[in-house]
């Protein structure tokens, strides 16, 4: 038997009044043990209640998403000249330096094609001085030119001058001349002259004559012999500037060849300091696709170059969230890999969803449109010099925090 029936067997033992009285108290116990019961359960959701409305009043001013990753930058290394490779000094996720030698690549062939620039660049030269002073003679030759031809022009006006005035002389013995023969025919007419006389004024005249006809040509030979000179200078004049600007010309077409023998043989050298394959920033080495005796041609990948000093944190926020985000803002990216939390800042917003830079972006003018909430890339800063740091590596997952009130 139970103790309750126990009690109630010696109540009844006992007479009928004393169990009416513990049955009345039993009643208020239970009484109070409902009614602390009921207290206790509307504290607890009062508890609750609060707990939940201080959480919300905290979480409203925090928008955080597991759709997030670390990232940086990784470099492709390739070469910038064909070659055959002869040394690979890094391996996969070894550590390096700006400046340090990756790659090495057989320099025979660059070698040669130095040698021939330098061959060149050489020859250039020489024709290049060659050229040169002969400028400085085609116009000395020129300006000489032009000189004499200016001197037999004035020589050819002085005489054409001087065989002006002969003829004037000769035409004024000639006007004399007939004037005396014909003096001399009236007075043969009245017989005041003998023939004799007459005959001798009649010769002169004719002297005379004839002494004009030659004065008369011999201008006309100095007027040709001064058109002849005109038109040598005139030529002179015309083809020394031309002359001389073909000199030039060539002088500029040597130039121009010594400047490309030059610039070819930079190049060439150029070329022969390429077959070093040099880290151009400080990062680890991975995917290493290179190996001694490879023929290698430019642009071909010969590894990555992972640049763990500059890191960011890629958040893909649901378009919902974004609305009170701003660049700017505090931000707190716990990091699964390393279990442990940045501090960090919003940088700046994608220009589009991440589904426009997919590889086929969606178009909802087809078929039947369903609304997706889109995802916003979000760029959000980490802190230099935090501990641990060092240790995040592009692709680990991360769950940002940002406070957006």
């Amino acid at each position: 038997m139970s103790e309750r029936q126990v009690e109630e067997t010696a109540r009844q033992g006992n007479g009928g009044t004393e169990p009416a009285q513990h049955g009345r108290s039993e009643a208020a116990v239970d009484t109070r043990k409902k009614s602390r019961t009921r207290f206790a359960i509307g504290l607890g959701l009062g508890a609750l209640a609060l707990v939940a409305l201080l959480w919300w009043l905290h979480a409203r001013k925090f928008e955080d998403t597991d759709d997030a990753q670390v990232d940086g930058y990784i470099s492709s290394i390739s070469p910038r000249v064909p070659g055959t490779v002869v040394r690979v000094l890094v391996e996969d996720n070894q550590q390096v330096n700006p400046g340090d030698l990756l790659v090495e690549l057989d320099t025979a062939d660059l070698e040669v094609a130095v040698a021939q620039a330098r061959a060149a660049v050489a020859q250039a030269e020489a024709a290049f001085a060659a050229e040169q002073p002969n400028v400085f003679i085609t116009a000395t030759s020129n300006r000489t030119t032009v000189q004499v031809a200016e001197d037999e022009v004035a020589n050819a006006q002085a005489d054409l001058e001087a065989a002006q005035r002969d003829l004037e002389q000769a035409e004024a013995n000639d006007r004399f001349a007939q004037q005396q023969k014909q003096r001399a025919t009236q007075l043969l007419a009245s017989q005041t002259i003998p023939q004799a006389e007459f005959d001798q004024r009649a010769t002169a005249a004719d002297v005379t004559r004839a002494a004009v006809a030659a004065a008369r040509k011999h201008v006309e030979q100095r007027v040709a012999r001064l058109q002849t000179a005109q038109a040598r200078l005139a030529e002179a004049r015309s083809n020394a500037p031309r002359q001389l600007v073909s000199r030039e010309a060539g002088l500029s077409v040597r130039q121009a060849n010594l400047e490309l023998a030059r610039a070819q043989l930079r190049q060439a050298q150029l070329n022969l300091g390429y077959a070093k394959v040099l880290a151009p920033v400080a990062g680890i080495v991975g995917k290493r696709s290179v190996n001694l005796g490879d023929r290698v041609q430019p642009g071909q990948q010969l590894m990555s170059l992972t640049q763990n000093g500059t890191l960011w944190v890629t958040a893909n926020f649901r378009e919902t969230q974004i609305e009170h985000m701003q660049p700017g803002q505090a931000a707190s990216v716990h990091v699964d890999a390393v279990d442990r939390d940045y501090d960090g800042s919003v940088e700046s917003f994608a220009g589009a969803t991440g589904s426009r830079f997919s590889l086929l972006p969606p178009e909802n003018a087809s078929g039947n449109y369903v609304k997706v909430v889109q995802r916003i890339p979000v760029r959000i800063t980490l802190k230099p010099g935090q501990p641990g740091v060092e240790r995040l590596r592009p692709g680990m997952s991360a769950e940002p925090k940002v406070r957006v009130r």
